[in-house]
């Protein structure tokens, strides 16, 4: 009921700020006056904010997370990781690859799924490169869609991954995450890196 009364005030805010706009044109509104309206305005609009959820919200379930995951296998973007093998002469297990997110995930989801960002960016970058792609003040989004344009991916996986970017990106930004969004990360994100890995060297 509050965020329904929310809504209406900032809407009929919004068309009287339009419609004196209409009526007196030559009025300017300078960047000090619209910050200014902004600040006024942004704390009315936080019970809102706390209502949405995704897609397009501010909270990242489990469920959303393991259906990216599933889309993801289908598409072949989860490389799973080579069995490990005894060395020749000591016969020691080689250990798997450590990626900087797994040593925190134990303590925050959302630093999980930050970290898994972190690493899926820096390859996604590199990837870029490889192909002659800038990269300087591009999103993720962005750089999915030019590699999608040149082939590197295709439609399903740039959907896949759009779709993962906006979850993570949400966690990135201080959304309620599942606490089982940490065995996620730990289970899913080697593998989504592994994938990316095998892109790079061309396989």
């Amino acid at each position: 009921m509050q965020a329904a009364k929310i809504r209406l005030v900032v809407t009929l805010a919004a068309l009287v700020l339009a419609l004196v706009h209409i009526l007196f044109p030559n009025i300017a509104i300078d960047g000090v006056a619209l910050t200014l309206i902004v600040i006024a305005i942004v704390p009315w609009l936080a019970p809102l904010f706390r209502s949405l959820e995704l897609p397009g919200g501010w909270k990242v379930e489990f469920q959303d997370l393991q259906k990216v995951a599933a889309k993801a296998d289908d598409a072949g973007l989860l490389a799973r990781p080579a069995a490990a093998a005894p060395h020749a002469a000591g016969g020691a297990v080689e250990a798997s690859p450590d990626y900087a997110f797994q040593s925190v995930a134990d303590r925050d989801p959302n630093l999980a799924l930050a970290g898994l960002r972190i690493e899926l960016e820096k390859r996604l970058v590199e990837l870029c490169r490889q192909h002659g792609i800038g990269t300087s003040m591009q999103g993720m989004g962005r750089l999915l869609r030019e590699l999608a344009k040149i082939g590197v991916l295709n439609a399903d996986e740039e959907a896949v991954l759009a779709d993962l970017v906006h979850m993570l990106n949400a966690a990135v930004h201080g959304a309620e995450v599942d606490p089982r969004a940490t065995e996620w990360a730990m289970d899913v994100g080697p593998q989504l890196i592994l994938a990316f890995e095998e892109k790079l060297r061309g396989n």
